[in-house]
């Protein structure tokens, strides 16, 4: 059986498009849920400004508490996501464990995201990730609307090629295919991280997949299947990108844990306390959430 790590991004991706702030304290819950079920990561928020992103107001505040050694998760890596150099300095400062930045493949999605080309966007970011590796930090760099875009569709795969390479060169290993518009399908999954899986012996492969039609689980494990070693995922599919055309929410946590136990992989991560938190947030936030897991009471979980 390969090696998988699931990296929770509810916290973030999961919450950036609610419309009301969420308390601190309930997210200290919620984490603290996640981080006791033994998932392997957990990203916290996004170092970005407040004024966009309400909902990310409180990540120093959250690493703060985290970071107290009565807190400190001692098997869970704590992760966020930055976009500029003030977002480095505030990780730096939040001595964050991981960081996770990426450029967008699509000209119009890195124009609403960042207002930046995608060339200027690698520029920055390659940079920044540049300073994160000499400050001894582990980092993950993706491709966003790596599978197509909701505005231009279909986006060469040459184009994600290139990124790619850009981020090789500069010495960032960890690498993530995100597919923000959910454009993703299996045998495409399968052809683009088999053919970057060939272009560095070292490189470590990461997928990011909504389920914006459908195809999220199926497309987990096409990932899978050729190697790829972190899934991210959010408890109750909770999210989606504020910047794309149709935001879908990510692939569930607990529906990707369910497949993998049926499988026999990664049967020490406790559905149970993730799918408690799928329905807490579902109370609080007074909706229906897209997971399957957590609404089934069945023996199995």
């Amino acid at each position: 059986m390969k090696e998988i790590k699931i990296h929770e991004v509810g916290l973030r991706d999961g919450l950036q498009m609610e419309p009301e702030s969420i308390p601190t304290i309930t997210k200290i819950q919620w984490a603290e849920s996640l981080i006791d079920s033994g998932i392997d990561i957990l990203q916290l928020g996004s170092f970005v400004n407040p004024k966009v992103l309400i909902q990310m107001a409180d990540t120093d505040e959250l690493f703060e508490h985290f970071n107290q050694p009565e807190n400190k998760p001692k098997n869970t890596i704590l992760s966020a996501l930055i976009l500029n150099e003030k977002g480095l300095e505030r990780a730096m400062k939040a001595n964050v464990d991981m960081i996770c930045l990426g450029v967008s493949a699509s000209e119009t999605h890195s124009q609403k995201n960042t207002r930046m080309s995608v060339q200027q966007a690698s520029e920055k970011i390659i940079n920044i990730a540049k300073d994160a590796i000499s400050a001894k930090k582990q980092v993950q760099a993706s491709v966003q609307s790596a599978f197509g875009c909701g505005f231009e569709g279909d986006i060469p795969e040459e184009n994600v090629y290139t990124i790619i390479d850009k981020y090789l060169n500069a010495g960032i290993k960890i690498i993530s295919l995100a597919d923000t518009a959910g454009y993703a399908n299996p045998a495409k999954v399968e052809r683009m991280f088999s053919k970057i899986a060939q272009m560095d012996n070292n490189i470590e492969l990461a997928c990011h997949f909504h389920n914006t039609y459908g195809l999220g689980i199926a497309n987990v494990y096409a990932a899978y299947k050729v190697g790829v070693k972190y899934i991210e995922s959010a408890f109750g599919g909770l999210g989606g990108c504020p910047f794309t055309k149709v935001a879908a929410g990510n692939v569930s946590t607990e529906d990707i844990l369910t497949m993998f136990q049926e499988m026999g992989i990664r049967k020490d991560i406790n559905i149970k306390k993730i799918k408690s938190v799928s329905l807490y947030a579902e109370g609080f936030l007074m909706k229906e959430l897209p997971s399957y897991t957590y609404k089934n009471n069945g023996i199995k979980h």
